[in-house]
């Protein structure tokens, strides 16, 4: 089929439109962070008042110090556990249970969050009367998310899986290797890219969710998006978009070093593979 000069142009319109309807609020979200207006969405000259308030606000910073506390601590939780849960599933398609164990991995991403947090809400408050722990607070919060975050690290680590070439481990367990060494020395190596983008869809799912942690936080243990939550019900200010704004610009830098990082290694993968090809 050949594009016609008016089906390209619609294209590009409807392209233009799409990406301006997904970035331009955040761009006036930034441009709004240096108004001088008390109002989040007024203009009244160039500031950086509310980036100076920024710094002097301690409610904010010990809820985004909460919210990265709990959100690294959720993503290698989840990274650890996806992992095996999508090793389990791929390398070993048949073991009774299976279905059942698929089943319940995968139940986080269809139910509703808040079913999923008033049902650990109450296993929690369950537990904590017949052990007495854990209370209400970081941990639960924790445990909370990383149930989320293993969901979704799972489903990107069994593609990853799914998708390599198993000779690459029959290989070296015909080279002598043992399976914890096949894991470690081949496996693992091969699907460094897909842990690390489980690691950072379940960082920024944890550090961006409300509805399980307003469920599982306790005193002392509130996070960043519940103090913004809180405040909205009030009125907000231009210190949230001064928030928002080195959110957005310190996730940039770290998608695009992460993405250089991976680029590179891809290539440099490539290259050995090529040499050893042409050694051989």
């Amino acid at each position: 089929m050949i594009a016609t000069p008016a089906g390209r142009w619609t294209s590009r319109i409807w392209l233009s439109l799409g990406f301006a309807f997904l970035y331009l609020p955040i761009v006036a979200l930034i441009v709004f962070s240096f108004t001088d207006s008390p109002v989040p969405n007024v203009w009244a000259g160039f500031s950086l008042r509310w980036y100076h308030k920024l710094i002097g606000d301690d409610e904010i910073r010990e809820g985004l110090f909460v919210s990265l506390r709990i959100a690294a601590g959720t993503a290698t939780g989840a990274v650890l556990l996806g992992t095996l849960a999508a090793f389990a599933l791929e390398r070993f398609p048949r073991f009774r249970g299976r279905t059942a164990f698929a089943g319940m991995v995968s139940a986080p991403l269809v139910m509703p969050e808040v079913i999923v947090g008033l049902s650990l809400l109450l296993m929690l408050v369950s537990a904590q009367r017949v052990f007495g722990f854990p209370e209400r607070g970081l941990t639960t919060i924790w445990l909370g998310h990383m149930l989320v975050g293993m969901a979704y690290a799972t489903v990107v680590i069994g593609a990853r899986l799914r998708d390599l070439n198993p000779q690459y481990e029959e290989a070296a367990q015909d080279l002598g290797a043992r399976p914890l060494q096949v894991f470690f020395l081949v496996t693992l190596p091969m699907i460094a890219e897909s842990l690390m983008a489980a690691w950072l869809l379940s960082f920024t799912l944890s550090l961006d969710d409300v509805v399980m942690s307003a469920f599982l936080s306790g005193p002392g243990s509130t996070t960043l998006p519940l103090v913004i939550f809180s405040r909205a019900r009030l009125g907000l200010d231009p210190t949230v978009n001064a928030l928002a704004t080195v959110v957005i610009v310190l996730a940039a830098i770290f998608v695009v070093a992460s993405s250089y990082l991976i680029a590179a290694r891809e290539r440099r993968r490539y290259k050995e593979g090529q040499a050893a090809l042409a050694g051989g």
